[in-house]
């Protein structure tokens, strides 16, 4: 197929846009694949439309490759069955909640885990029906709070769902596997450099749990690996402080600490004062930072009795979102350390968590930058502790009051731990769960594979009868890929200064033909070149734009990114087409060996009449 940019809706740009942070924004914005309507709300312009497009499709193949059958849920979707799982509620505001005429709730879709388990229970009753699996490829429906970065982290984005049913647990581990090597195939097609992570459920729920993360220093998602491990930094376990006798320890003492309200500060007082911890010069991991949490669980909402009803009833509700339940923790985390927010609300999921304010001290008589756990326990505040803060460790906190410090307080014995949690930070150089040193690394979340088990269908109570005639419940698996955002992916992976560089699989064309040189023996050998081109299969640009100078046609191919650029330029005058290759070397290819030498490039496996 050819299309011609002198036909083609397109309006590139030469500035970046004002708002866009990420690589993969400010490209595709310039190059004219996709237009910002609203916050996080992009038109896909043709371009862009047909990269996507080809991206789908690949997803499909594959998908279709592992006997999934695809099939297409609404986005606008009833709020009983989100309400049957309770995600109606945990899911808070990034839910686009809203009211038909009858006053009926609906949503649209961010998931549709409650629908692919209703159809199921609906159209199946037997274990002769088992396994299946079935996926859509559908635009979701996320109201992020502050969306930024283009595509990559939008209020709408394609993603393909797919979701396994079976009758038994080794089922659900064959279903889990075999996405798990379609996801890998797919990724290798497209040529994503990426790392296959563990990783927590979140409100998803369910067991096992992998994302597929695009390694970027531009990503929002940390993760570690070390040796065979390697797992999003939410899912990273801590290893636990030795435990020892705390009656063994010498008694605490509280000393004045003038200006010692920082971490950094404290160590400095504590060395200066010649003070040990377990016979060795105090460092910031010998502290005890305690820090003031707020908890606040999503906000119940209050409903009258017609919300009982069937998903089919549509009358009118009284529909009120109530105050969010809130709770007032202390953290205890070593004081080399910071929380890390993103890990004590994948612990916490589906609630939320934020720092305490000044009111919040006041309100419990507490010292803002010498709290610690007694003055914790006095106001009857629950404590949660890192695993490192375990029986018998000895620490340095706060005294609870101003410029005062308690040396040799021991955990088991000056204070009690209600629960363990993981809400530090992980560094470079922490120990893995393999016992080797962790490196640290950022990512874009690409996918996600969870076993759900069977927490959807025994909420819809879709059971069946198996082969003896008894009543069991399928369990399910989840498996889902952004499509939307793997193109920008592609984008923040594959640019250089000029602009963008697919991949031939993810590329909207295969080929990009420009005529540099004048005459008509030269505008007919471009001509020539990418009829021959099409005739073989290939999706070519042809800029045949009139009164556009080399320069900016040149300029415009390079922001464009098609994996090869052909040019009948100067060298045309000796029967030679300039064949680049997009942010690889030039080629000086003749007229008659230049169609097999891009199908030799994209690796077509075809015959080549030379050019006539």
């Amino acid at each position: 197929m050819i299309t011609r940019m002198s036909t083609l809706f397109l309006r590139t740009l030469r500035e970046d846009p004002a708002d866009a942070e990420f690589v993969s924004h400010k490209l595709l914005v310039r190059a004219g694949y996709i237009r910002r309507v609203a916050p996080g709300i992009y038109t896909w312009l043709p371009l862009g439309l047909k990269a996507l497009r080809r991206l789908e499709s690949i997803v499909r193949e594959e998908m279709d490759a592992i006997g999934g059958q695809e099939l297409l849920f609404p986005a606008l979707l009833p709020r009983e069955p989100y309400d049957a799982t309770n995600r109606w509620r945990e899911y808070g505001d990034n839910l686009f909640r809203l009211q038909d005429r009858k006053n009926a709730d609906l949503l649209l879709g961010p998931t549709h885990e409650e629908m692919f388990a209703t159809a199921v229970k609906d159209m199946f009753g037997s274990y002769k029906d088992f396994p299946v699996t079935l996926y859509q490829i559908q635009t979701k429906y996320r109201d992020e709070e502050r969306p930024r970065a283009g595509i990559l982290r939008g209020r709408e984005f394609l993603m393909k769902d797919s979701y396994s049913f079976d009758l038994t647990d080794e089922g659900l581990d064959a279903a889990y596997q075999r996405h798990r090597d379609a996801y890998q195939r797919i990724f290798d097609r497209v040529g994503i450099d990426y790392a296959i992570c563990q990783a927590t459920s979140g409100a998803m729920g369910g067991s096992a749990s992998e994302e597929f993360l695009a390694i970027s220093p531009s990503g929002e998602d940390t993760f570690v690996s070390a040796g065979d491990y390697t797992a999003n930094v939410e899912a990273v376990t801590t290893q636990p402080g030795a435990e020892s006798d705390p009656l063994a320890r010498p008694a605490a003492e509280e000393h004045e600490t003038p200006d010692a309200e920082t971490i950094d500060a404290l160590v400095e007082w504590a060395n200066k004062q010649g003070i040990r911890i377990a016979e060795h010069e105090v460092t910031a991991a010998d502290t005890l930072k305690t820090v003031l949490v707020k908890i606040q669980q999503p906000a119940p909402v209050a409903t009258d009795a017609s919300h009982a009803s069937d998903a089919g009833d549509t009358g009118d509700t009284d529909d009120t979102r109530g105050e969010p339940e809130s709770e007032l923790v202390g953290l205890l985390i070593p004081g080399d350390r910071g929380v890390d927010m993103k890990r004590l609300e994948a612990t916490l999921e589906p609630a939320t968590a934020e720092l305490a304010d000044a009111k919040d001290f006041a309100a419990h008589g507490l010292v803002r930058g010498y709290l610690g756990p007694r003055g914790l326990a006095s106001a009857g505040i629950r404590i949660l502790a890192d695993p490192r803060v375990v029986r018998g460790t000895s620490w340095i906190a706060g005294a609870d009051k101003k410029d005062h410090h308690v040396v040799g307080l021991v955990a088991g014995r000056d204070f009690e731990v209600s629960e363990t949690i993981e809400a530090a930070e992980v560094k470079d150089g922490d120990i893995a769960p393999n016992g080797e040193v962790l490196s640290i690394q950022r990512g874009i979340e690409l996918g996600h594979i969870f076993q759900l088990g069977r927490k959807y269908t025994e909420a819809f109570k879709a059971t069946i009868l198996d082969e003896n005639g008894k009543q069991v419940v399928p369990t399910m698996g989840s498996y889902g890929i952004g499509v939307s955002r793997m193109l920008a992916v592609l984008a923040e992976q594959n640019h250089d200064d000029k602009g963008l560089i697919w991949p031939a699989t993810a590329a909207p064309y295969q080929v990009h033909v420009t005529v540099a040189a004048k005459g008509e023996e030269a505008q007919q050998a471009g001509d020539r070149l990418v009829t021959s081109l099409s005739d073989h299969g290939m999706d070519v640009l042809y800029d045949d734009r009139p009164k556009v100078s080399p320069g900016v046609r040149f300029k415009d191919a390079e922001l464009l990114g098609m994996p090869l650029i052909a040019v009948v330029g100067r060298a045309y005058a000796e029967g030679k087409i300039e064949l680049r290759i997009r942010g690889g070397e030039t080629l000086q290819v003749t007229e008659e060996e230049i169609v097999a030498k891009i199908i030799e490039l994209l690796g077509h496996d075809r015959q080549v009449q030379p050019m006539v």
